[in-house]
């Protein structure tokens, strides 16, 4: 299987780099200077030349505050790209894996979101990636729309990377108690990106592998919680262990408002594809040991 995948530098991209090698799959990662998102109407010459098997949209425009500003690169980069590369990849004959965010939601369900609740993004990001949901699936019927949440790993900028390195010099570190969601690895993600990559391209005519999944870490907690459990595992290997102070969403004042509840089932994605999403918390000790282990 050939994976053609947006973002060169991204966690997800890297991640699927990893696991691609793992497991003996070409995974071709486009990115600039050769595309560039915000002016994708060359996708297909693009992808046409990579060759893909399935295409995954993993690139986006991920800072959440500024896109309050700046609106027309967010839009650009998170919507009007991926209709493009759905639309080559409908002439290219090849499914798209695209990948969204909780964002889309406004959070104030009081149990976790599933596939078929109605959306109600609070900004710019979210109502960014809810239009190029929208726009997948506008352009071709072969798609999968994969909606994650809280991602981290080793590679790039992440809560737990900051935690790990703010927590390296400071006693005490204040993080948000009052907004809940499923941390996930994107090494994770990327095995179940593989995973849904294998069933669309083996069952092509079959309608329920498409449309929208949820696919976040098994488990759930509170940015608070996370980061204990991150610094809980670093001091077992000797790393930083500051101490967490639990405060609330209005004592860390943001331009962009977040979801209260940013909670995912992804108990659609076991039904129908078979994939079930590992726990958070081991998946969270794993990437704390590469980073301060080493390992």
């Amino acid at each position: 299987m050939r994976l053609v995948v947006t973002g060169k530098a991204g966690q997800v991209a890297t991640a699927l780099a990893e696991r691609g090698r793992a497991a003996g799959i070409a995974v071709i990662a486009v990115g600039r200077p050769e595309f560039d998102l915000s002016q994708a109407e060359d996708a297909e010459t693009v992808l046409s030349q990579a060759k893909p098997d399935v295409v995954v949209s993993a690139a986006a425009y991920t800072a959440v505050d500024r896109a309050e500003t700046d609106a027309d690169a967010a839009w650009a980069i998170n919507a009007t790209a991926p209709g493009h590369l759905a639309a080559a990849a409908a002439r290219l004959g090849v499914p798209i894996v695209h990948l969204s965010t909780d964002y889309v939601f406004e959070g104030s369900k009081p149990t976790p979101y599933v596939e078929t609740d109605a959306t109600g993004p609070l900004g710019v990001y979210g109502a960014s990636k809810l239009g190029g949901e929208q726009a997948v699936a506008r352009a071709t019927d072969d798609y999968a729309i994969l909606r994650t949440a809280w991602v981290y790993s080793p590679f790039g900028n992440n809560f737990l990377k900051t935690m790990l390195r703010l927590g390296a010099d400071r006693p005490e570190l204040r993080v948000v108690d009052d907004q809940v969601g499923n941390p996930t690895s994107a090494l994770d993600i990327a095995d179940a990106v593989i995973g849904v990559a294998r069933n669309l391209m083996a069952r092509p005519d079959e309608a329920s592998l498409r449309g929208i999944f949820h696919m976040t870490g098994s488990g759930e907690g509170s940015w608070a919680d996370f980061a204990c459990e991150i610094f809980a595992r670093s001091a077992e290997l000797g790393g930083p262990s500051p101490r967490v102070t639990r405060i609330a969403t209005a004592d860390y004042p943001t331009p962009a408002r977040r979801p209260a509840n940013s909670r995912m089932s992804s108990a659609l994605l076991a039904k129908v594809h078979g994939i079930v999403m590992p726990d958070w918390k081991r998946s969270t000790a794993d990437t704390v040991k590469r980073l301060v282990a080493g390992s």
